[in-house]
């Protein structure tokens, strides 16, 4: 693992309760709980669950019996779902997020969107079709989603783990992305942005399919002039996939950890199946053997 040129006090475990995690949401952790160790740095559970629609109490238990099933520790943040719910859920930081939007609106810096997901898909899913900027439809809209304005020709500056600095461009997918969506909750990258400045988050630990999310944030952060999150590091980690080459998704087939707990998997087992979809061969019997043995890529 490259040894960090600046170091942190926390890093954050931030998983989504939209299904019972898998075997990638448990790699993403053991990175996160060593780097962390490395750095003698904290750990923060933060579970994102403003998705309601979606958000289920069956997943919320999920994690925790993930976290504990696998001896992943945790040093911040709730120690059960009970506790989540009372003291931790995102709803409590409702006023926050509200706050931000309030200011992007007062700022100029949002547009009322209409369009549905099929509208803004077409026939090409990157490249947007939304004319709502040029409509000047209220912000006040009933239905209507918030999108930013974004500059996507300026370079964003994102920190990586060894402290140095990568230039990108806002990707075309990521073109004026939501901040408020119509149900009138804040997006991921919004709610995710600010619970990182609000926790006092050093470094960010995620797979390299969120790079697009890192940027947008970035975007986010400095139209609102929260230069702060430029502090924060990022480590953008390999991703497990099937053998076709395809993502891992949260599901409750053959890759969820509940699925492998309820059929008599240990964790070794467990941990010994992410080293060979690795290409690792051997028994592994904790997350610290896993990644001492496991080559990570940044």
């Amino acid at each position: 693992m490259p040894q960090p040129v600046n170091r942190f006090l926390r890093t954050r475990i931030a998983p989504t309760p939209s299904g019972f995690l898998h075997l990638g949401n448990v790699l993403s952790f053991a990175i996160t709980a060593a780097i962390a160790r490395e750095n003698r740095a904290k750990i923060l559970l933060r579970i994102d669950d403003l998705d309601q629609a979606r958000a289920d109490e069956r997943y919320i238990q999920d994690i925790f019996d993930t976290l504990n099933f696998l001896n992943i520790p945790w040093d911040e943040g709730p120690r059960d779902a009970r506790e989540f719910v009372n003291s931790y859920s995102q709803l409590h930081r409702m006023g926050i997020y509200k706050d931000m939007l309030k200011q992007l609106s007062n700022y100029g810096l949002v547009f009322a969107c209409t369009c549905s997901r099929r509208q803004m898909q077409g026939d090409d899913q990157h490249n947007s079709i939304c004319n709502c900027l040029k409509q000047g439809i209220p912000l006040s809209t009933e239905n209507a989603s918030w999108r930013l304005i974004t500059e996507n020709d300026k370079k964003l500056m994102v920190k990586n783990y060894n402290g140095q600095v990568i230039s990108a461009n806002l990707p075309v997918e990521m073109n004026n992305f939501i901040v408020k969506k119509k149900d009138g909750f804040p997006s991921y990258q919004l709610a995710s942005m600010v619970d990182d400045l609000f926790y006092g988050v050093g470094l960010v630990v995620r797979g390299e399919d969120l790079w697009p999310s890192t940027l947008a944030q970035h975007q986010l952060a400095l139209a609102i002039g929260r230069d702060s999150f430029s502090d924060i590091a990022f480590y953008h980690h390999q991703l497990l996939t099937e053998p076709a080459g395809k993502k891992l998704s949260k599901s409750e087939g053959a890759t969820s950890i509940r699925y492998l707990r309820e059929n008599g998997k240990t964790p070794a087992d467990i941990y010994t199946l992410i080293a060979t979809m690795l290409g690792i061969n051997g028994t592994v019997d904790s997350w610290e053997q896993l990644i001492s043995v496991i080559n990570i890529v940044y």
